[in-house]
């Protein structure tokens, strides 16, 4: 299947892989990865980067939003070939080295089952290698300073925690634009919703969290959305943090 490579402005490109999307920021001949699809999509993946220009050598880092299946998918694939770092938000590390799991579990996608688009997602879910655990063996933290990380793109990270404890978002101040992961999203395989909103409940570890951090994307001044699931959302983030929020009522 042809991978789909968004350009979104000048080395900033929104791919849309395996009903999971992940971001690349270019810059010269370096890049920053940012999430990495399922394992299945591995392929999509590399042909991305070969759409952009660029290798799996030319990443920089991978900076993963949190750490399920479908955005850890070849993280560790690409330190350990690669020889690439893997940055996550400090209460993310653990869970990408698999010291726990908070991810929906199959009991709970059972008893929602009869809710529409569920069963297609979940066996697409198992044909793109979702059960499967891939962990990172040595993640590591974002640097202790705030502000952006010294990689291509200078990302923000943002702590936006209810998804997973360490659910981090990625702001582009200079570009305008917010990669928001699973905090906020535009669309799902198991949503009748189009536009801005949260993923079902059954996906957030903690849903009262996640909609206290819709207030933290409400803060942040961008006006384009590169979210995990879904197409790019144009428009004032913080104007669909608050239709997320009305919807999630």
């Amino acid at each position: 299947m042809r991978t789909d490579v968004r350009q979104v402005a000048d080395g900033t490109y929104l791919v849309h892989g395996g009903h999971t999307n992940w971001v690349i920021l270019t810059e010269g001949d370096a890049v920053t990865l940012i999430d990495t699809g399922y394992p299945a999509d591995r392929q999509r993946l590399l042909d991305s980067l070969a759409a952009v220009g660029a290798s799996p050598q030319a990443v920089t880092a991978v900076l993963i939003t949190h750490a399920h299946n479908d955005h850890l998918g070849s993280a560790e694939h690409l330190r350990t070939e690669y020889g690439t770092p893997v940055h996550l938000h400090p209460a993310e590390v653990p869970h990408a080295r698999r010291d726990f799991l908070q991810q929906v579990g199959v009991g709970t996608v059972l008893r929602n089952a009869w809710r529409p688009g569920v069963l297609p997602w979940a066996v697409h879910v198992l044909r793109s290698g979702g059960t499967e655990q891939h962990p990172v063996t040595s993640p590591q933290p974002f640097p202790a300073a705030t502000g952006p990380l010294d990689l291509p793109g200078r990302p923000v990270p943002v702590h936006t925690p209810g998804h997973t404890d360490g659910h981090t978002v990625f702001h582009l101040p200079d570009a305008g634009f917010l990669v928001s992961g699973d905090a906020l999203v535009s669309g799902h395989a198991t949503s009748r919703v189009r536009g801005p909103q949260l993923l079902p409940g059954m996906f957030h570890h903690e849903r009262d969290r996640a909609l206290a951090s819709l207030d933290v994307i409400e803060s942040l001044a961008a006006d384009t959305l590169l979210p995990g699931h879904g197409p790019i959302h144009r428009g004032p983030v913080r104007k669909a943090a608050q239709q997320a929020r009305e919807r999630a009522v």
